[in-house]
């Protein structure tokens, strides 16, 4: 089952609309690290990560990992690690999946700029729960928590997030 971005604010997944935010920098084929853009295309949905300290593990037959402390995501384009998750602490720039406020609870990692990798095109492009004022994101997409879980429930290892302009 796809997910469809069919506008900025409304996420389609089978014939259910989901109220989503998404980039700051609008929806844009020409994504580059840092411009608060979502990057257009199909992104497969590769794995869910969440906090087992806030949360029971999602349902899905994606595959599901608990967030640790230490856990972060490379955004430095010169690092060898960009767009991957990483241990931390770690020497080049990142971002930290275990955050304080609840937007990392659940994320799920989506196939994008990683087969392969290429410096600059953009990173930690994922879908996770949005703000409760429903704020732009740094280029993902974010759902309410309760609507994330009951998409994860129809998604497989087939689908991905469809983002088109």
């Amino acid at each position: 089952m796809d997910l469809i971005l069919t506008a900025p604010e409304c996420l389609t997944v089978g014939g259910q609309n989901y109220r989503c935010a998404s980039g700051h920098g609008g929806i844009t084929d020409e994504k580059r690290e840092g411009d608060g853009a979502t990057p257009t295309g199909r992104h497969p949905l590769r794995a869910v990560y969440y906090r087992a300290d806030k949360l029971r593990k999602p349902q899905t037959d994606l595959p599901v990992s608990a967030l640790a402390p230490n856990d972060g995501w490379c955004d430095d384009p010169a690092d060898a690690n960009y767009n991957r998750k990483i241990a931390l602490p770690y020497p080049a720039r990142h971002e930290m999946l275990w955050r304080e406020d609840s937007v990392y609870d659940v994320i799920v990692e989506l196939g994008y700029n990683d087969a392969p990798v290429v410096p600059e095109l953009g990173s930690a492009i994922f879908l996770h729960v949005a703000t409760s004022d429903f704020r732009a994101t740094e280029g993902c997409i974010a759902v309410a928590l309760p609507d994330l879980l009951a998409i994860l429930q129809r998604c497989d290892k087939r689908s991905a997030l469809v983002v088109t302009l």
